[in-house]
């Protein structure tokens, strides 16, 4: 059983081309279709990580549009924030997390693809809202309460 404490911050990117098919990539470790995704590293804000995740598994650069939501499995204590990304460079390419890595046509989409990466698709054909990304600065509600953690 995880710790109470013990919280894991994943990020993923739906990242469409010209044709509106989807960026998929396969995994190396699994038989498993999955968008670009990865944990959130210390000291990134999760939209710089959804981008370092992108070039690392497939080599694009991207630029997020908009937050398409907050996905949470809390009885795996994980949090998952899913952007809306346009590629701005790189070239499309495998990775040591990727053997393969294609666009499908949103009712393609492979049948071993990740259930809930599948549900985000469906979140992302919907009509778009705007959002906000902010860096808060300062000092944290908990440390106003408790005093300056060490």
């Amino acid at each position: 059983m995880l710790s109470k404490h013990l919280f894991i911050i994943g990020v993923f990117a739906v990242i469409f081309d010209s044709a509106q098919r989807v960026l998929l990539c396969h995994r190396t470790d699994i038989d498993l279709w999955n968008l670009p995704s990865g944990a959130m590293e210390e000291g990134e804000t999760p939209w710089v990580a959804v981008a370092r995740e992108v070039e690392e598994e497939v080599g694009l650069v991207v630029e997020v549009e908009q937050l398409l939501g907050v996905y949470s499995r809390p009885d795996q204590n994980e949090v998952a924030f899913g952007f809306v990304c346009r590629v701005v460079g790189g070239s499309l390419r495998c990775s040591d997390e990727a053997d393969d890595v294609e666009y499908f046509e949103l009712d393609q989409i492979p049948s071993n693809t990740n259930h809930e990466q599948v549900e985000a698709l469906q979140d992302a054909a919907q009509e778009k809202f705007q959002t906000t990304l902010r860096l808060q600065a300062g000092l944290s509600p908990r440390e106003v309460y408790f005093g300056k953690l060490c």
